[in-house]
């Protein structure tokens, strides 16, 4: 089974495991930009880390600070190897393209309604440039 998703940010298609989170998030505070850990002690993926993984977001808890968080994480080499939102969120993806105007390679970012999300999480995920995701099988 293929799932459309809508490109929000361009970027390089990918194969990664998914994980999707289950509560909102804010990278300020919620995401340590120096181990890719979630660092909110109060959220329920909280130790676990989002690098080369399908990010699977349904909202954020907005801080002006989640593009910077983020841009940090693309210049590590920590960032997730795609970030899927159920909503768009202009502050965090103003993180990514600025870190490509410097330069750096991106993660793809994707809206898809987050009623997906439980179903993807898990899986290795092959998503396309256009958009496409599919459970890699085998």
């Amino acid at each position: 089974m293929t799932i459309e998703a809508d490109v929000l940010l361009p970027g390089r298609a990918v194969e990664a495991r998914a994980m999707a989170l289950t509560a909102p998030i804010s990278f300020w505070g919620g995401v340590n930009p120096r181990t890719a850990e979630i660092a909110d002690a109060r959220h329920p993926e909280y130790g676990q880390r989002i690098n080369g993984r399908v990010l699977l977001i349904p909202a954020t808890i907005g801080s002006s600070s989640a593009a910077a968080i983020l841009l940090e994480l693309v210049h590590a080499g920590l960032a997730p190897a795609a970030i899927v939102l159920h909503e768009p969120d202009a502050i965090l993806l103003l993180g990514l393209i600025v870190a490509r105007e410097m330069g750096h390679p991106t993660p793809l970012a994707l809206r898809l309604d987050a009623s997906h999300f439980a179903a993807l999480h898990g899986q290795q995920l092959v998503i396309s440039e256009t958009g496409s995701i599919a459970a890699k099988t085998g």
